[in-house]
């Protein structure tokens, strides 16, 4: 019988772990297809998955993470999975985590379901899933799915129901944002975002440390995701992040935020035109 379950990954010069990515997938206790969209690496990776079976559609450039996972999520949608997993290339899953994140969607309106995202080790939470998850995994420890406003894309299961709704990843993202507007316009639909407790995975993102320009960065790009998020209030948010952003170009003596400003600005023609086609069922999927 065919999976119920296609795995996407999206890959870019990720030689060094797709040995154990893809095995894991293999291994698991719920049989999976795998998908690879490959975003012009350089290392041999699409050789390699080739060479291993694996399903490989090639892009020339690197089109960013939300562009090239939903070209799997379109062909998930046409070859009628009931599932699919965004598994990061450089992480893996354990045998039982398909199963138990598939099964708990009978547990409320889920959209988008996560298991606990340890580090390369296996035994302690990611760093990053820690500091944005675990408090609301505490506050309702004991309950089979943790509803949590945001969990990191490297390994998440959306329903189908969902992706029919909610569709793709917005092009107004090209790397982070994107899954936590993603989480924004699955809310808007009336489907909620979970962690599934007895549920596990690994990141490994161990070597990486983030420079204090990425960190500005990061802080700037939330200005873009609540301009694009869906629901009211969107005059209010326009007037406001200017103002943030001046507020922590002033906090951490740095003139990012500062230039960031008059880019975020420039955008708002764009991003509002965005956000409007992100309320449309299977927007950005060309249904």
């Amino acid at each position: 019988m065919k999976p119920e379950i296609l795995v996407i990954i999206v890959t870019f010069n990720g030689m060094k772990w797709l040995e154990r990515c893809i095995a894991s997938v293999r291994e698991s206790s719920e049989p999976a297809d795998i998908l690879a969209i490959d975003n012009g690496s350089t290392d041999g990776s699409p050789e390699w998955l080739i060479g291993h079976q694996v399903e490989v559609i090639r892009n020339r450039t690197n089109v960013g993470f939300g562009a090239a996972n939903n070209i799997g999520l379109r062909k998930a949608l046409d070859d009628g999975y009931g599932y699919v997993y965004l598994l990061n290339q450089d992480a893996w899953v354990f045998p039982d985590t398909f199963s138990k994140l598939k099964k708990a969607f009978g547990y409320g309106p889920y959209g988008i379901l996560s298991p606990i995202q340890y580090d390369r080790g296996g035994k302690k939470m990611d760093r990053q899933f820690a500091r944005r998850c675990r408090r609301f995994i505490r506050r309702q420890e004991g309950e089979k799915v943790a509803e949590v406003p945001f969990v990191m894309a490297a390994h998440w299961m959306i329903c189908r129901g969902c992706l029919m709704r909610a569709g793709g990843f917005s092009p107004a993202f090209n790397h982070y944002g994107e899954d936590d507007n993603y989480i924004d316009r699955a809310a808007w639909f009336g489907y909620r975002c979970g962690i599934v407790p007895t549920a596990g995975a690994v990141h490994d993102r161990a070597d990486r440390n983030e420079s204090r320009e990425q960190r500005m960065f990061l802080k700037c790009n939330a200005s873009v995701i609540s301009i694009s998020k869906p629901g009211r209030g969107l005059l209010w948010r326009m007037f406001k992040e200017p103002i943030r952003l001046a507020g922590i170009g002033c906090l951490h003596f740095s003139k990012i935020p500062f230039a960031f400003i008059e880019t975020l600005v420039k955008r708002y023609p764009e991003l509002i035109r965005y956000r409007r086609q992100s309320r449309r069922p299977g927007a950005f999927l060309e249904l």
